[in-house]
C-alpha cells in the first residue's frame, strides 16, 4: 500500500473527493429552440390572418397561447424526466407541430369564405380539433417519459408488443365496412364520433417487437449460409420471421387497401434485419419478395391498378381519379421558388389538402425554399433519433431508436414521393404536420421513446463509491521494488 492510497496523505489533509456527476446540459439550448419556434410560428399566425382576414383577430391570440403553453409543459417534462435527452428533438417536433397548426389555420379560413360566398353554413373548424389532439399527443408523450424510467424494460414485453400490435393491425381489416372504411381504406375503428387509426400505434409496438426478437436471436440470423456472388446468403429455415413480415404487409395491402401501411411496416422490418446482422443480403431478399408481392397485388386486386395508373399518368382522368394528384402538381407549380405567401394561395382547391395533401399545401404558399427548411427540420430530427441509436450503449436500443427514426424518415419519404408523383400514393400523412388524430399522438409517443434513448445515452455513467481503506498501522507490508 502507498502513501498515496491511504484517505489521508503525509500532510494529514484529506484528499479531494470524486467529483458529482455534471450537470445535464441542453436546458438552455431546448428552451431557446422552443421559443425561437414560437416566434416563427406567431409569426406565420399573423402573415396567414393579414393576407385572409386583412386583419389581426383573436384566434391568433388564442392559437399562440395554446401552442405555447402546451410545449412549456413538455419541456418542463423532458428536464424533469429525461433530463440528458438530445435538446433538438423536441424543438424539431414543436415547430413542425406549429407549421402543421399555421396551415391548417389557414385553410379553415378559406373554407369559411368559401361557405360564406354560396350562403351554406360553416364548416368545422379543423384547427380546434387538431389543438386538442396536440394536448392529448402531449399529455401522452409526458405519460410515456413517466412511465418509462428506463427503454431496456420494454424488453420484457417483447411478445406481448408483438401480440397487440398485430391485433390492432389487422383488427380494421376484419371488422364491417361501416366501422372501419373511410375513402376505400380500412384503416380506421370508428366509435360513434371518435375515428382513431389503430395501425399507427401498432407500428410503434411491432418496432418493439422485432427490436427485441432481433436482439434474443441474433446469432441465428448472422450465421451464414451458402456463398453467391460474393455474398453469404442466409439459410432456408432462417427466413421465416421475413416471410411473415411480408405476408403480413401483402394481408395489410388486400384487406386494408392500404399500401402506404403495408410499405411502411415492411421496410421497417427490412432496415431492422440488417442492422441487427450487417448483411446486404436480407436487404437483396427482402427487396425481391416486397416486389414479387407487387406485382401479384398488381395483377389480382383493382384498387392497387388503379393507384399505380393514377401515378403513371393523372391527366389521363384529371376530372375523376386523377384529381387529386393534378390539382396538388399544379398548387407546387405555382409555388414554384418563393411560393406565394403564407395565405396568399389556393391550396384548398385540393382535396384533403389539410392531411394527405399537406405537402402540396405548404410548397405552393412557402414555395422551394419553404419545402427544403421544412426537410431540414424532418432531416434533424431522424439524425438526432440515429445518432441516440449509435450512442446507446445497449442492443436493444440501439435497434428500438433506429426503427423509431426510420419509421419517421421511411413515413416522410413514401408521403412526399407520393404527393410529387415519385411513387403511387399511398394515404399516409406527414408526421406532426397534417391533420389527425392518430397519426399525431402516436408520434408523441414515438419521439418520447426516442428521448428516453436518448437520454440514456447521453447520461454520464454511474460512479461507484470510493471503497474504504484500512487504517495505515493495519496495512499488509508490500515489497515495492527500487526504481
Amino acid at each position: 500500500m502507498t502513501v498515496a492510497d491511504h484517505p489521508k496523505g503525509l500532510d494529514g489533509q484529506t484528499p479531494d473527493k470524486p467529483t458529482a456527476p455534471p450537470l445535464p446540459t441542453g436546458r438552455g439550448i431546448e428552451l431557446l429552440l422552443l421559443a425561437f419556434a414560437a416566434v416563427l410560428v406567431t409569426g406565420a399566425l399573423a402573415l396567414v390572418e393579414a393576407n385572409q382576414e386583412q386583419q389581426l383577430t383573436r384566434s391568433l391570440l388564442y392559437l399562440g397561447a395554446a401552442y405555447m403553453a402546451l410545449f412549456t409543459v413538455g419541456h418542463l417534462a423532458v428536464r424533469r424526466f429525461a433530463p440528458y435527452a438530445d435538446p433538438l428533438i423536441l424543438p424539431s417536433v414543436a415547430l413542425l407541430n406549429g407549421l402543421g397548426l399555421v396551415m391548417i389555420h389557414r385553410l379553415d379560413l378559406a373554407r369559411t369564405d368559401r361557405a360564406a360566398l354560396l350562403g351554406s353554413e360553416a364548416p368545422t373548424l379543423l384547427i380546434v380539433r387538431q389543438v386538442a389532439w396536440t394536448t392529448i399527443g402531449i399529455a401522452l408523450f409526458i405519460g410515456v417519459l413517466w412511465a418509462v424510467h428506463d427503454h431496456r424494460t420494454l424488453a420484457r414485453y417483447t411478445y406481448t408488443a408483438g401480440f397487440v400490435g398485430l391485433f390492432l393491425l389487422a383488427l380494421p381489416g376484419l371488422l364491417p365496412s361501416s366501422l372501419s372504411e373511410v375513402n376505400g381504406a380500412k384503416i380506421w375503428l370508428r366509435l360513434g364520433i371518435l375515428s382513431i387509426q389503430p395501425g399507427e400505434f401498432a407500428k410503434i409496438l411491432l418496432i418493439v417487437f422485432f427490436a427485441g426478437f432481433l436482439v434474443q436471436k441474433r446469432d441465428l440470423f448472422s450465421t451464414a449460409g451458402r456463398r453467391f456472388l460474393g455474398m453469404e446468403l442466409p439459410r432456408a429455415r432462417d427466413l421465416a420471421p421475413l416471410l411473415v413480415a411480408w405476408g403480413l404487409s401483402v394481408g395489410v395491402l388486400v384487406l386494408e387497401r392500404d399500401l402506404g401501411t403495408s410499405l411502411l411496416f415492411f421496410g421497417i422490418v427490412l432496415v431492422l434485419l440488417y442492422v441487427a446482422t450487417e448483411r446486404v443480403s436480407w436487404m437483396l431478399i427482402g427487396l425481391s419478395f416486397f416486389v414479387g408481392g407487387g406485382v401479384i397485388a398488381y395483377q389480382l386486386f383493382n384498387h392497387v391498378r388503379v393507384r399505380v395508373h393514377i401515378w403513371l399518368d393523372p391527366f389521363s382522368d384529371f376530372n375523376g381519379s386523377g384529381y387529386q394528384i393534378g390539382q396538388a402538381l399544379f398548387g407546387l407549380g405555382t409555388g414554384g421558388v418563393g411560393g406565394t405567401g403564407l395565405g396568399a394561395g389556393r391550396p384548398d382547391l385540393v382535396p384533403f389538402a389539410e392531411s394527405d395533401f399537406m405537402w402540396s399545401s405548404l410548397g405552393e404558399e412557402l414555395g422551394l425554399i419553404g419545402l427544403a427548411a421544412v426537410l431540414v427540420i424532418y432531416l434533424v430530427l431522424v439524425t438526432r433519433g440515429l445518432r441516440s441509436a449509435l450512442a446507446v450503449r445497449d442492443s436493444f436500443g440501439k435497434l428500438l431508436a433506429t426503427g423509431l427514426s426510420f419509421a419517421v424518415a421511411l413515413q416522410i419519404f413514401v408521403v412526399i414521393g407520393g404527393v410529387t408523383k415519385l411513387i403511387p400514393l399511398t394515404g399516409l400523412t406527414l408526421p406532426f404536420l397534417s391533420y389527425g388524430g392518430s397519426s399525431l399522438v402516436a408520434n408523441y409517443a414515438l419521439v418520447a421513446l426516442l428521448l428516453r434513448i436518448s437520454n440514456a445515452a447521453r447520461a454520464p455513467l454511474p460512479r461507484r463509491p470510493p471503497q474504504p481503506q484500512p487504517p495505515i498501522a493495519e496495512a499488509n507490508t508490500e515489497l515495492v521494488q527500487r526504481p
